[in-house]
């Protein structure tokens, strides 16, 4: 489908595209076998300027555009889920800084991350903190003109290898959710460690580590806006990057259809392409239909944040849920057009399912997206 996308838009999409075929497909089955973070890859990225998609021009980014991160994403996770995530697990972590930052904190971190010399992650998920944020137990104390974090935190995605991480901590348990605060830190900083990198089922090329927080030291001026604040930023970041996990769901679904596709065409049996078959030719019918569908909720949701939409909470949560089982479904279907051979390592399309399956997990289980869904439609009917 033609989705009218500007010029620049175009050259985006076609430049990531490049990169994807050239730099990250061939590379994709030794990053997940190794576990090693990509950074061959991130600099590529890095080089292409691609960082500063979702960075204001005035510290050194091309312009804050959800749509085009999702372009972005897209075609790389076409090539590798994990290689992908690296690149969007570092917006996850710039947008707070985006929204929320104070203009010290804006022109100390975001000319860097546009440029990709550093990466970032965002943390609240915690032992016992998954959905419910209520339940974090990571502390954050002032002292004079530092707060003391005291905690851990876990299934940090880029975890370990970024150097600018946004923590969420307790600054007053007795306010729940409410008195949550957010706070930049910095790798290196006294007091913050990490623990082990997980072996993961999926995205193998990503990093996902523990932060372990002991009597840290962070500057009171490294606080986003101020104390309890934490429940409208986190949920205007996600209404921001959901798109983006959308977008990589997206790519995976789009890499397997096409593997699919070509597998169908060249496999024969009973003398005859496997494709001129009814039954397979039907499968890859609907899974092509339902890839189109989640890109154009994507791309419609993508675009009303860019537009200044305020309250994107309902379609942010449907692109990431509908494209994300999407992911999981057209690449389980891709796997069953391969056969035995799909459930074999030396063929990719395996991959493919391993890394869709986190989609419907991370940012928000598709259950708690139809929670929020179905809240919001109740609050706008209630109107």
């Amino acid at each position: 489908m033609d989705y009218l996308l500007s010029e620049e838009q175009k050259m985006i999409k076609d430049l990531a595209h490049r990169i994807a075929e050239e730099k990250i497909r061939p590379q994709a089955a030794k990053y997940d076998q190794s576990e090693e973070y990509p950074w061959e890859v991130i600099k590529v990225i890095a080089e292409s300027d691609l960082f500063g998609l979702f960075v204001p021009q005035e510290y050194g980014g091309m312009g804050t555009s959800v749509l085009n991160l999702c372009l972005a994403t897209e075609e790389f996770s076409r090539a590798c889920g994990g290689i992908a995530v690296c690149y969007a697990a570092s917006a996850l972590g710039t947008f707070p800084i985006v929204l929320f930052g104070n203009e010290e904190q804006k022109k100390k971190y975001l000319p860097d991350l546009a440029k990709g010399k550093v990466v970032a992650a965002f943390a609240i998920t915690e032992p016992e903190a998954g959905s419910d944020a209520s339940a974090i137990k990571t502390t954050a104390k002032k002292q004079g003109k530092h707060y003391i974090l005291n905690g851990l935190k876990h299934f940090i995605t880029n975890g370990g290898d970024a150097q600018t991480y946004v923590v969420i901590a307790m600054t007053d348990k007795t306010k729940g959710a409410r008195g949550a605060s957010a706070f930049i830190v910095e790798k290196g900083t006294p007091g913050f460690t990490f623990g082990k990198k997980e072996d993961k089922f999926g995205i193998r090329a990503s990093s996902t580590r523990e932060l372990i927080f002991t009597d840290c030291k962070v500057p009171e001026e490294n606080l986003l806006v101020i104390e309890g604040l934490v429940f409208i930023v986190t949920m205007k970041t996600f209404d921001m990057s959901r798109p983006g996990v959308a977008a990589q769901a997206l790519g995976i679904a789009q890499g397997a259809l096409e593997l699919a596709v070509k597998y169908a065409k060249e496999r024969q049996q009973f003398g005859r392409s496997i494709s001129s078959f009814q039954g397979i030719q039907w499968m890859l019918a609907d899974m092509a239909t339902e890839v189109e569908a989640a890109r154009a909720l994507v791309y419609s949701t993508a675009r009303m944040v860019d537009a200044g939409v305020k309250d994107v909470a309902k379609e942010s949560a449907m692109s990431k849920m509908y494209a994300s089982d999407v992911a999981m479904k057209v690449a389980v279907d891709a796997l069953q057009i391969f056969g035995g051979y799909g459930y074999m390592r030396d063929y990719p399309v395996e991959k493919y399912v391993r890394d869709a399956k986190i989609t419907q997990i991370y940012e928000g289980t598709n259950q708690i997206q139809r929670n929020i869904i179905a809240l919001q439609l109740i609050k706008e009917m209630a109107k």
